[in-house]
């Protein structure tokens, strides 16, 4: 992989514990170091943090919240002392408007004519009433980054709508997982007694796992293992008790325990969003179904190797299960092509390598 020659500054609203493998992988590609300032999520958030880094400084600082919902705004108590103690060559940033610190560090290093970099979901169209206002706004802040790296192609298309330079706008596939190192593993020709769904996550209500309860009850004959905890494990333990008994709830697994269980899956199922084991269920080949969100499942999951659904709609997840299930043929080459896919695609490594190239065109 290729070096930044420079230091490296980068903010993050809060630090999830998923980021760190890949935030300590981008600092061993900066040869002046990287250091990370973040803060601490609101009490309901129910984010896992990480509470350091193997090989990024690490600087926690005091996120004030304002406000919730779609008003949420954020500053960031300490952002600017960090930056004139850690002096940077270059600063990336969350390339969102809510956060009221922001502004005052990008003049902070364009006044000292260096480079800040923005990373974000992307810039979709906006409504409502305020939406004239906020679009204004919006182009405003974009307009002060010296480049842009989206989460998704997607992502990139919207920051190309709203006028930012093809040159300078990057898509590093917003990953969680490194490029596998094992082999994928082998499944029969056949499915066993019955095909393998498998589920894992945290158990919460945006994960719409009633619907995938409901749709091995409408289907029979499918084993459906689900593996996590959370706030909604009581409620839907007590649904696959009325609808669908033999559903497997094996509670919370982490690193090495989940192997087996992606190793006995058929098909990989996640009906609602946020689920980060979408990457890892394709480092093991499986075929994925999952509903479509914010743009970052469109680069990962293709026809190829998978199915997006519509949210919260039920007869689409059983006609794209049953679809799923109809041929095991399809389904082993489908999984052939995730693994092909997080192996040489999307994974932290190629993510890093574009944050590199990144920072380095505007060397």
């Amino acid at each position: 992989m290729k070096h930044f020659p420079g230091k490296l500054a980068l903010q993050q609203r809060v630090l999830p514990a998923y980021r760190a493998p890949f935030f300590d992988l981008l600092a061993s590609a900066c040869d002046g170091g990287m250091s990370l300032f973040t803060g601490s999520p609101r009490p309901n958030e129910g984010i896992t943090t990480a509470s350091q880094l193997q090989i990024a400084d690490y600087r926690l600082g005091q996120n004030i919240h304002l406000f919730g919902g779609a008003f949420y705004l954020c500053h960031q108590k300490g952002l600017l002392d960090w930056l004139e103690e850690q002096d940077p060559d270059a600063l990336i940033v969350e390339a969102n408007p809510r956060y009221l610190s922001t502004p005052a560090a990008m003049q902070w290093m364009h006044e000292r004519d260096r480079p800040v970099i923005g990373w974000g979901l992307g810039s979709p169209p906006l409504s409502g009433p305020l939406a004239g206002f906020r679009q204004m706004r919006r182009l405003s802040f974009l307009r002060e980054f010296d480049a842009m790296i989206a989460y998704s192609q997607r992502g990139a298309d919207e920051y190309a709508h709203q006028g930012f330079p093809l040159d300078y706008l990057f898509v590093a596939h917003n990953s969680v997982s490194p490029s596998p190192t094992w082999q994928m593993p082998e499944r029969p020709e056949t499915f066993g007694e019955q095909p393998c769904v498998l589920f894992v996550g945290r158990l919460q209500a945006r994960k719409n796992l009633d619907l995938l309860l409901g749709a091995c009850a409408e289907i029979q004959n499918v084993r459906l293992v689900i593996v996590g905890d959370g706030p909604e494990r009581e409620s839907l333990e007590i649904l696959a008790g009325e609808i669908y008994p033999s559903a497997e709830f094996v509670g919370a697994r982490h690193g090495a325990e989940l192997k087996p269980y992606f190793v006995e899956a058929d098909l990989f199922v996640l009906p609602g969003t946020g689920g980060l084991a979408v990457q890892e269920a394709m480092s093991y080949g499986l075929p994925v179904i999952v509903a479509q969100g914010d743009g970052t499942q469109d680069d990962l999951v293709r026809k190829e190797n998978g199915w997006q659904i519509p949210p919260d709609d039920f007869e689409a997840l059983v006609v794209t299960m049953k679809d799923a299930l109809s041929d095991v043929a399809r389904l082993r080459r489908m999984g052939e092509e995730s693994y092909r896919i997080v192996k040489e695609e999307i994974n932290i490594e190629k993510m890093a390598e574009t944050f590199v190239t990144a920072l380095n065109s505007l060397k």
